[in-house]
């Protein structure tokens, strides 16, 4: 399957991590979609609610493994792909046209470098990247169509690098590390994925 097209209605999909037709993801989405008609203000409500209500497993130590949208919804903990899968579904089962996107980071655990999982947003005619990851002290993540907010500045100085294309789905690196894990916060320690294989 090619993860990249330049059609929005791509983006609209369920797959078996984007389990968008889940019913307690649909049940989600309708009741954020009842106090607004308007896809921005979903966008906003939806993106917001995953990155306050599902923790980003690192932050709390909740050593679960969740990759599909419907487990971070259920088990309320994901690493930033999980939270992204969510909001995802979220967008997708309102038909919003919503993508995976990639950062290589300097990863601090290994000292060497990291995928991050954030996700593109199809709203006003172009695509608008957003990072549910979760806020914390340093990290300040916000919902913005006019200019980017995410929870880190990339710099090229340390390696690393935004990747530009928005992926239907995730990226079999990404989805074969969850899958093998036992444990979230010792794939954490020892390593995520470090970079896309493009």
């Amino acid at each position: 399957m090619d993860l990249r097209t330049q059609d929005p209605d791509d983006y609209l999909a369920a797959d078996e991590v984007i389990d968008a037709t889940h019913p307690e993801v649909r049940a989600l989405a309708a009741e954020l979609r009842a106090s607004t008609l308007d896809d921005a203000l979903y966008a906003k409500a939806a993106f917001e609610w995953v990155r306050d209500n599902v923790s980003h497993s690192f932050d709390v130590q909740d050593p679960r493994v969740t990759l599909t949208a419907s487990e971070a919804l259920r088990e309320r903990v994901g690493l930033c792909y999980a939270k992204a899968h969510l909001l995802t579904a979220l967008l997708r089962v309102e038909h919003i046209p919503a993508g995976l996107c990639y950062q290589r980071l300097a990863d601090e655990a290994t000292g060497g470098h990291a995928l991050h999982g954030l996700i593109a947003v199809y709203l006003d005619g172009s695509w608008h990247r957003q990072d549910p990851r979760g806020n914390k002290p340093g990290v300040d993540a916000q919902f913005s169509l006019q200019q980017e907010q995410l929870a880190w500045p990339v710099d090229p100085v340390e390696g690393e690098v935004d990747y530009p294309t928005v992926y239907t789905a995730p990226v079999p690196e990404v989805v074969d590390a969850l899958k093998r894990a036992d444990d979230v916060l010792l794939l954490y320690r020892q390593g995520l994925p470090p970079a896309l294989k493009e």
